[in-house]
């Protein structure tokens, strides 16, 4: 893939001051083959200095004409996908027809023949800087334009598009004009489309995906319909602003790299969503977040969109925040900000102590392909952290009409943050330029704790201290939280850790001589002990949470009866993150899941925990000889929580997540014969049956201990001849442990450039093997050499090979020192640079957990 300069903020700048774009017509002809599309776009703009000369963006295969005012440019001008626009007018029409290759790779209209039947099916990611794979455009967030969309495809297609469908015939379909908006919304999805129509409150509503999948997507149908009604309904409460794109679709795509992506009136989800196989209740509960996500963007990012994406945030923090919030809210999901607090802040909170951290608010993104860089844990996760502070701080009347006058203000176009805190500030009566600073525009994170005197086991004084970033200790930040006193109280099931009062405190950043914040706590003075005095009882804020020793005692004795279960999620959090800082020993970690994780209800808080002991402590943090203890600890827990379960049917989501992660820790010869008793008879005695997902992944860990080879794959494809169980079978060969196979999946990554992202993928989560690091030992170095080749793929390749590639589980300072030389280069491009910068942080970080333990 030839890779194109990317726009500069400063050439994006003076393209929006000078240009003002009033609409795209875009035609595009998909029944050219099977390698380009037709794609002809006249845009209708103006200049306000007519004479000077600006340039559109396109990445085709071959131009075939381009006219700009009724004068005809050379297609040959086009260079490193600019096409130069001279000699401006007030009023400029320009026309380029153009012939534009098919990505296999998740930039542009992916397109895919599905394995299942051999249909072909396409869709379009216009994300940063991929619109001019689609069509000719100013490809800038600020430059919005009403969009007019016809596509030419096959007879026996369905097609989707931003607007409603005016008519369609002969394979021709025209698609009504949109509200302005921006070119990285636009979207077309296509081909023959199994669909489910509905209507809600004046909304027509479709659901689609591809044909094979019709099964999953009836079955699944009214659930995601509903959780979309009750979405609209909680929306419109909050909103002043109705739902302005007139129709709503939600089509499941294949080979999509996001979760999903927000295109106006048409938003395209990972085609994982529509379940195939037994999914458990968190895997229902993520998807109906996406989903409320998604529809929130609608508003953030849609109808107000930001002007450079420095304000990404703007899009997907408030996103984020919206989704949690509205699906937490509802009947049927109520653990969501459980699973915030376990899931995605410690996401944002590993984002936030690497070195590639950057404020919320970034400041730091120069070109667009830089942005991308920027789609993580803090732009999604910190960010719906602080602005869930935020209405702790303002209150929600305020921060409601706060947004919804930002809402007016700027519908239809774009905004910054200055104009979200000046519309906060007319509503809020609160200094929120002074919050925004500490908030939005530093990085890093605060840690609060508490300090405590006592006599005759009465408190004589209490206060809370919070410190800055460690490389910052001077930037913090003020903090609303509860501080909870909780007490050890004796029953007939043991002691269990009870909530006896709280306090509500305003931590304030003003450091004394220390460089810490004091905060007294008064209300506190003359109570009784508690056993446990935890800041941030709620999870009301963002930070690290630090406790005193007499408090993380009770923790560890009673930590499964407290009965919070954000909380709860939180404390597993702390524990995570102590493991991390080289505070808490892996091994008492490990102790902690065996003494209370059985006994937990919440199935998101049972899959972190267990999955943050599978593939970050038994397979990175625990040196080789001690993985196998670590295996068998978990092996333990997991054996238990499948008893518990075993019969009742309102546990079987745990049941099944207990499966799932004891497959991967088989390592004797017992518990590989056991996994190959259950693969054989189709079922794990007493549940769950054995469907596509668990097959492929029992098949994975035969294959990886070099129990099961090239037959039984071809066997398994042949039963499950899917894209998932093309990818499943992509794994199992990478997993093999000879090497003669690991050469072979080292070629497919490294040499094979046009395969889908999932392929490669799944290459790379079967290649290393931790437990048997001599299969591939010498592709450590190989990898090192080879990975800045990558450079000259498209950012989705360079992402999924700096990152899930990355050789996490070689820990070792010659690793280090690897990684180290090749960050040295000065010819990485920002995506791999990144994904190298965090690999290497999170292996020092390793290697810190292993000489401390």
């Amino acid at each position: 893939m030839r890779k194109t300069p990317s726009l500069g903020r400063d050439e994006a700048r003076t393209r929006a001051r000078v240009l003002h774009v009033d609409s795209y017509s875009v035609d595009l002809d998909l029944t050219r083959g099977d390698e380009v599309f037709g794609s002809t776009t006249v845009i209708r703009f103006g200049c306000r200095e007519p004479g000077a000369t600006t340039f559109v963006e396109l990445q085709p295969e071959t131009v075939h004409r381009v006219v700009l005012n009724g004068r005809r440019l050379d297609p040959a001008s086009l260079t490193d996908g600019r096409l130069p626009l001279p000699g401006l007018a007030a009023d400029n029409e320009l026309r380029v027809e153009a012939d534009i290759r098919y990505s296999r790779t998740g930039e542009g209209i992916q397109r895919f023949t599905d394995p299942a039947d051999d249909e072909v099916y396409v869709h379009a990611t216009c994300g940063p800087d991929q619109a001019s794979r689609v069509f000719a455009c100013f490809d800038q967030p600020d430059l919005k334009a009403v969009f007019q969309v016809s596509v030419t495809a096959p007879a026996h297609w369905t097609v989707l598009a931003n607007g409603a469908c005016e008519r369609s015939a002969d394979g021709v379909w025209r698609f009504a004009p949109t509200q302005r908006i921006s070119t990285y919304l636009m979207t077309v999805v296509g081909g023959p489309l199994h669909s489910v129509h509905a209507e809600h409150d004046g909304i027509p509503l479709g659901l689609h995906c591809r044909r094979s999948l019709a099964p999953y997507l009836d079955a699944e149908a009214e659930e995601i319909l509903d959780i979309t009604r009750r979405g609209f309904d909680r929306y419109h409460e909050l909103f002043d602003q109705r739902y302005p794109f007139g129709k709503y679709d939600q089509a499941f795509v294949p080979e999509s790299y996001f979760s999903a992506v927000e295109n106006v009136a048409c938003v395209n989800f990972r085609d994982d969503f529509l379940f195939r196989s037994a999914v458990t209740d968190v895997d229902r509960e993520i998807r109906a977040v996406v989903i409320a996500h998604e529809l929130a963007h609608m508003w953030f990012g849609d109808l107000v969109t930001m002007r450079w994406w420095d304000d990404l945030w703007l899009s997907e923090s408030f996103a984020e925040y919206m989704g949690q919030r509205v699906t937490t809210g509802s009947d049927r999901f109520t653990g969501g900000w459980a699973g915030f607090a376990i899931n995605r802040k410690t996401w944002g909170y590993d984002a936030d102590q690497r070195p590639s951290t950057h404020p919320i608010a970034a400041d730091g993104i120069d070109d667009t392909a830089a942005a991308l860089a920027y789609f993580d844990g803090i732009s999604y996760a910190k960010g719906a952290s602080a602005l869930r502070q935020l209405v702790e701080w303002v209150g929600d009347d305020a921060f409601l009409a706060g947004v919804n006058e930002f809402f007016a203000r700027h519908r239809f176009g774009n905004a910054d943050l200055s104009d979200l805190l000046a519309a906060l500030t007319r509503t809020g009566g609160r200094d929120v330029h002074a919050w925004a600073q500490r908030w939005l525009r530093t990085s890093g994170m605060d840690t609060i704790r508490t300090s405590v005197t006592e006599a005759g086991g009465r408190l004589t004084s209490a206060e809370v201290i919070h410190t800055g970033p460690p490389d910052d200790p001077g930037t913090l930040r003020t903090h609303r939280i509860r501080v909870g006193l909780y007490d050890l109280v004796d029953g007939a099931a043991g002691r269990r850790l009870v909530r006896r009062d709280g306090v509500d405190a305003d931590l304030f950043a003003e450091p004394g001589p220390d460089g810490s914040a004091h905060t007294p706590l008064p209300a506190l003075a003359g109570a009784r002990r508690p056993d446990l005095l935890l800041p941030n009882d709620g999870d009301m804020t963002y930070a690290k949470i630090r406790l005193d020793a007499r408090s993380w005692q009770a923790v560890t004795e009673a930590l499964s009866t407290v009965e919070d279960h954000i909380t709860r999620a939180m404390l597993w959090a702390t524990a995570r993150d102590m493991v991390r800082d080289a505070e808490l020993p892996p091994a008492d970690y490990l102790a902690l899941t065996g003494a209370h994780l059985a006994a937990e209800p919440v199935g998101a808080i049972v899959e972190a925990v267990l999955a943050f002991g599978r593939r970050q402590i038994a397979d990175r943090f625990v040196p080789l000889p001690g993985r196998e203890a670590a295996l068998a600890t978990l092996s333990g827990v997991c054996r238990e929580i499948m008893s518990r379960a075993e019969g009742d049917p309102a546990r079987a989501g745990l049941r099944l997540a207990a499966v799932r992660v004891l497959i991967t820790c088989a390592m004797t010869t017992d518990e590989l014969a056991e996994i190959r008793a259950w693969l054989l008879a189709g079922q794990v005695p007493g549940g769950p049956d054995l469907d596509a997902e668990l097959r492929w992944s029992a098949l994975l860990r035969l294959c990886a201990s070099g129990t099961a080879g090239e037959a039984q794959i071809v066997a398994e494809l042949t039963r499950d001849p899917s894209a998932r169980g093309r990818e499943g079978a992509a794994r199992c060969r990478a997993a093999l442990p000879d090497a003669a196979a690991k050469e072979r999946a080292w070629q497919r990554l490294f040499s094979v450039d046009e395969q889908s992202d999932h392929l490669l993928g799944a290459i790379a989560d079967g290649f290393w093997d931790p437990g048997r690091p001599e299969s591939t030992s010498r592709y450590v170095d190989r990898y090192f050499a080879e990975i800045p080749e990558s450079r000259t793929r498209g950012p989705v390749a360079c992402r999924l090979l700096s990152g899930q590639l990355f050789p996490a589980h070689a820990v070792s300072p010659e690793t280090v020192r690897a990684a180290e030389k090749c960050l040295d280069r000065d010819d990485l491009t920002p995506n791999l640079h990144r994904g190298l910068t965090d690999q290497l942080d999170d292996l020092r970080r390793a290697l810190r957990v292993r000489s401390a333990g």
